[in-house]
């Protein structure tokens, strides 16, 4: 597939709002910090250190692999630059270094195996940033909700925050969807602006519709509300390790992979081992209909005193109108958008099939 200018523009935009999510998180931690919410301070600076941490660990043993394919020893800089949180910006740097070389400088004759390359520079950058889009992006996202709803007013870092996490989230999700079938050669192209419009809708939708939901139940029962998100973690580890998935080289680090699968899958569906999804899709998403509506109802016969009445309206209609607008923004996205819809009546079913070039994607989640 080949490298363009427009594909360059797109990675530079990447590292700016990758940039811009690290500085917005460390002012708006510092500011809890300063008015000594050190609660809310020590939280956001958790999510931070976690989300970072496992993408470096990634980061790190992809290198690794690389180097150990290339017949070359691991470089103990590389290690370096990883315990210093500074693995993605060195994969930004080979990225943007050889995409413009590609881009700007080759001819359009450019051998295959430099777009290769550069291609598959990109998708690991694709692929880390969904991670810590959902390890910390998501949980930052629901503390910066629950803090706005808590004191019914926000200042100008938690507004920045809560826009910033939202650009973040539907950012990683639009480009990592492009990265996979650009990555993939069994799966057509993502083509023209709809069917990336509809996806990043079902996907943002159904998503801040279960961010309201589990601000709601911190409010009603802060333990009950972790107890639910620990439990659907547990199942979301538990699926993945049902499914066998096969993403790392190692068994250290492929455990650590069911374990960040299973905290993705309590936040938003994807599909983990490429097989159909039809029944399993249709299962997550009755479970979280039910759930919203289950904390909905609670909610309306539990008093209003822990909670700012004037807020619970408007959020319950945003909870079940973006619930609502998520499935069919799903239903239109597989059933009339989806790339392969013409060779598969099923959802999904074409990620089953086996992949001749060998790519870290083909191991990774899925749609």
């Amino acid at each position: 597939m080949k490298y363009t200018k427009f594909n360059f523009m797109m990675s530079v935009l990447g590292i700016m709002i990758y940039v811009t999510d690290l500085i917005v998180d460390i002012w708006v931690s510092v500011r809890f910090f300063h008015e000594r919410q050190y609660v809310f301070g020590v939280l956001t600076v958790s999510f931070m250190l976690f989300g970072t941490l496992v993408v470096q660990c990634f980061s790190y043993s992809w290198f690794k692999a690389d180097l150990k394919e290339a017949g070359q020893e691991s470089h103990h800089c590389f290690l370096l630059l990883h315990c210093l949180q500074g693995g993605v910006f060195t994969r930004y740097w080979f990225a943007l270094k050889q995409g413009y070389q590609v881009a700007f400088k080759y001819s359009s004759k450019t051998e295959n195996f430099v777009e290769k390359q550069i291609n598959d520079r990109v998708t690991d950058l694709s692929m880390l940033r969904l991670f810590e889009t959902y390890l910390e992006g998501c949980p930052q996202l629901a503390l910066q909700l629950y803090i706005f709803l808590e004191h019914g007013q926000a200042n100008f870092t938690q507004y920045a925050a809560i826009m910033v996490s939202c650009c973040a989230v539907s950012w990683s999700t639009v480009d990592y969807q492009i990265a996979l079938r650009k990555s993939l050669p069994d799966k057509n192209l993502l083509n023209g602006p709809c069917p990336k419009l509809v996806y990043l809708f079902y996907k943002l939708f159904t998503l801040l519709s279960w961010m309201l939901s589990v601000v709601l139940l911190l409010f009603l029962n802060v333990k009950i509300a972790f107890l639910l998100l620990f439990f659907l973690w547990i199942l979301g580890i538990y699926w993945a390790f049902k499914k066998q998935t096969d993403f790392c080289v190692s068994t250290s680090m492929e455990i650590l992979y069911r374990i960040v699968v299973g905290f993705i899958l309590t936040f938003t569906f994807f599909n983990i081992k490429g097989q159909n999804t039809k029944c399993p899709m249709s299962c997550y998403y009755i479970v979280r209909v039910l759930v919203t509506l289950g904390i909905l109802i609670v909610f309306w016969f539990y008093p209003l005193s822990i909670f700012n009445a004037d807020y619970f309206i408007p959020v319950s209609i945003t909870i079940v109108l973006s619930l609502l607008l998520g499935i069919i923004f799903l239903l239109v996205y597989y059933g009339t958008l989806h790339p392969n819809r013409s060779e598969e009546t099923k959802l999904d079913e074409v990620d089953g099939k086996p992949i001749q070039r060998d790519c870290r994607m083909k191991h990774f989640l899925m749609e």
